[in-house]
């Protein structure tokens, strides 16, 4: 029983072969925002629910604005103060100059005087005294008015920022977007910060997929792939991978590819499961041997059982790319005239007599 001729299966050159990767993944978006004010209070209305859809510019909710309101309406008194107090300063400014003008024309009469010896050399000192006066308190009204003038300009920055914190008493969707969750409900206190809506971008939904490490060399951007949803299991859908995970992680030692989807469906439920097969290359002819047939296999090199001259012999070969079916490329080693055994038969020695049987 021991030297009857054991019948194996061998791995026949196929034509046309193509290489892919699987990788298994979820649904997911770009584009996620968990969008909410950027002050608290009183939550009074939220127009939008989960499922909606929404467009850039809409009011999402209400913040209760009755304190902000108290604090722009004081701010914009503030301002209107600074305003006549502005004017008032002006005015300063122009009755000062009406005195100087005078104290200068009075300065020069005196001075004429003085020369024509009509009026004495104290009138005339006096004079200038007055004058210099005048002058001083031109610069001195001038200056308050600069003051009022960068008061007004801090109260208007003031109103400013009173009038953008009560416009943030209002959320208005960032873009145009589904609504994935809503987080609050009215008559909640929230904080700055607190989420309120989960929004979505509807065109930048793709499928993320984690590829083993020891497969991950063949992926470029680019590359075609093919989509199954859970929810669909009969459907497949075309996609691209438009990008790849810098980072792989340490732990599963796989990483992460992103395909767009070209025909997937309207509806895309986040986190729904998907499987990604992506297309790397192709094989005019190949040797695909299954993995399970090859001991020792380290990613490059391997041994195999081949049939050579009707008995069977080990063989050490090499091995390139590797496709979604669980087999690898022959690229060497291989002697002339021998086939590899696609599945090891129970009973296999080096060198028994073996018979080849049907395709695996």
């Amino acid at each position: 029983m021991t030297e009857r001729p054991l019948e194996v299966q061998v791995v026949q050159p196929e034509t046309n072969v193509p290489l892919r990767l699987y990788g298994l993944g979820t649904v997911e978006a770009r584009v996620l925002s968990r969008v909410g004010f950027e002050v608290g209070a009183a939550l009074i209305s939220l127009s939008a629910d989960a499922g909606d859809t929404v467009t850039k510019g809409q009011a999402l909710a209400t913040l209760h604005p009755a304190e902000q309101e108290a604090r722009v309406a004081r701010a914009r008194a503030a301002v209107a103060a600074n305003i006549a107090s502005q004017s008032r300063a002006e005015a300063s400014v122009q009755r000062a100059l009406a005195v100087l003008n005078e104290r200068e024309a009075a300065n020069r009469r005196q001075k004429e005087l003085a020369r024509q010896d009509i009026a004495s050399i104290q009138r005339a000192e006096e004079a200038q005294r007055d004058e210099d006066v005048a002058r001083a308190d031109v610069a001195l009204a001038r200056a308050d008015l600069a003051v009022i003038a960068a008061q007004a300009e801090d109260a208007a920055g003031a109103l400013r920022l009173e009038e953008t914190l009560l416009a943030h008493h209002r959320l208005i969707a960032p873009y145009d977007a589904i609504v994935v969750a809503r987080h609050a409900e009215p008559g909640t206190v929230v904080k700055a910060g607190d989420p309120i809506f989960t929004l979505i971008d509807p065109t930048t939904i793709w499928i993320q997929a984690y590829i083993d490490e020891e497969r991950a060399g063949q992926l470029a951007l680019g590359q075609p792939g093919t989509i199954r949803l859970r929810s669909q299991p009969t459907a497949e859908f075309h996609g691209t991978v438009t990008r790849i995970g810098l980072e792989s992680d340490r732990v599963n030692e796989e990483r992460r590819v992103w395909l767009t989807c070209a025909d997937c469906p309207a509806e895309m439920y986040l986190g729904e499961q998907a499987e990604a097969r992506i297309l790397t290359g192709t094989r005019d002819r190949a040797l695909m041997v299954p993995e399970m047939a090859i001991t020792g296999f380290d990613g490059h090199r391997g041994t195999v059982w081949v049939v050579q001259d009707g008995r069977l012999q080990r063989a050490d070969l090499t091995f390139g790319a590797r496709d979604d079916l669980g087999r690898a490329e022959v690229t060497g080693g291989l002697p002339d005239g021998a086939q590899i055994v696609a599945q090891p038969a129970k009973g296999a020695d080096e060198g028994r007599r073996a018979r080849i049987g049907g395709s695996p």
